[in-house]
């Protein structure tokens, strides 16, 4: 059985000039833009935390006196997390093969492409925004996807690759993975009318109409378009959403909004001007003593749980620490779950390699995205770049998640 063009008004379970490839310069990938400040309080209107969940303990305004001394002790290992080292090529991201994910056999001939694809669409699944990231989840999305792609009559998943809203890629059509691997080729999709042969499809699990993705479907989104673009000679400025060749709302209008700056820093990655990185809690990177204890309770949260430990006046900091690839300028940000009753003056503090400042943070709201703590000057080197300190008052806790640290 062989396919025809397919057409539908979204992608969901009921429907579904190119640069010379070695010309381009290569780099880390850069993950996005959040403002300078010195003194932080979290934007209001965070989500609903998850139901059937315990209650945090409640809320308490901290006193704004700075306690005497948050320095760190010890200081936190010097090992550097994966991708925190410096680099100027844009590394292959781990994309599970049909095999891996378990795809079931396809239905009929898939038709190989000798020419390489033109052009990069972006899809979402239009399926719902679920808050389990793990590689189970992002493996079962691939094999319901692919069942539903059976259902349309399909010989297979319409689109080349697919990426969960946990981070992890996986091959969509048998045969995309090894092409994309060897920079020729590819197959004929069922993902956009007259551009199956022509451009690579990516499938983002979720419904982003008015939702922003999450943070680490985004920064895999980025790495992943900067390989296509890297092994194909695709310019980032063919990057673009289903709609711009189909009657559809798919990316959904959000996703959709967010293209200018995925081509942007895309075209970053490639040309090796920028550099950035996310130290997570489960990190190699990160440190943290036996007070701060695990939680998934909020579906605010970056990857699979949070640290959160209760106010005390001791010196015990959850750090992260980061290779600082060259002196500069750097952006840091801070990513929790804001809950009321969560602590309103958490003490943050930022190492830049001659000193240190302090910003507090109201993590009772405003969570779930990237918060800045502000622009600093830092020196080269592997260090604790910013800790989170009990060290504040009242009983509500502080909470340690991710942070991201990008140059300017």
């Amino acid at each position: 059985m062989h396919e025809h063009d397919h057409s539908s008004t979204e992608c969901s379970p009921d429907s579904h000039t190119s640069l010379g490839r070695r010309e381009l310069l290569r780099g880390a990938v850069v993950l996005g833009i959040g403002a300078a400040g010195a003194t932080i309080a979290a934007p209001a209107a965070a989500a609903a935390p998850a139901p059937g969940a315990a209650a945090p303990a409640g809320a308490a305004r901290a006193d704004a006196d700075a306690p005497p001394s948050l320095a760190p002790d010890p200081e936190a290992p010097a090992d550097a997390p994966p991708g925190a080292l410096a680099g100027v090529e844009v590394a292959a991201p781990t994309i599970a093969s049909c095999a891996t994910w378990g795809a079931a056999a396809a239905r009929g001939t898939i038709d190989p492409v000798a020419a390489n694809p033109n052009k990069i669409l972006i899809h979402h699944t239009a399926s719902a925004n679920v808050t389990d990231y793990s590689q189970a989840a992002g493996y079962q999305i691939a094999r319901d996807i692919q069942q539903w792609h059976f259902a349309n009559g399909w010989v297979d998943t319409g689109q080349h690759l697919t990426l969960s809203r946990g981070g992890y890629v996986m091959e969509g059509r048998h045969g995309s993975l090894s092409r994309l691997q060897s920079g020729s080729g590819t197959v004929v999709g069922a993902h956009a009318p007259g551009q199956n042969s022509q451009a690579i499809g990516i499938e983002n699990q979720g419904t982003y109409t008015s939702a922003t993705p999450p943070a680490q479907l985004w920064s895999r989104l980025v790495e992943l378009c900067a390989y296509i673009c890297d092994q194909y000679g695709i310019a980032p400025t063919q990057i673009y959403g289903h709609r711009d060749y189909t009657a559809t709302a798919c990316p959904g209008d959000v996703l959709y909004s967010m293209l200018p700056q995925l081509r942007s820093e895309v075209a970053a990655a490639l040309a090796g001007t920028s550099w950035s990185v996310i130290v997570d809690n489960t990190s190699a990177g990160f440190s943290a003593g036996s007070a701060w204890l695990a939680s998934s309770f909020s579906g605010e949260r970056y990857g699979a749980d949070y640290r959160y430990a209760t106010p005390a006046e001791v010196s015990d900091l959850a750090t992260y620490s980061a290779t600082i690839p060259s002196s500069g300028s750097y952006r840091v940000e801070a990513w929790f779950p804001g809950i009321a009753g969560y602590n309103t003056s958490t003490p943050f503090i930022v190492y830049t390699g001659t000193g240190s400042s302090t910003i507090r943070v109201d993590q009772s709201a405003g969570g779930g995205a990237w918060l800045s703590l502000g622009t600093y000057a830092m020196t080269a080197g592997t260090r604790t770049v910013v800790a989170v300190s009990r060290w504040t008052q009242g009983t509500a806790y502080v909470v340690a998640d991710a942070i991201r640290i990008t140059r300017l």
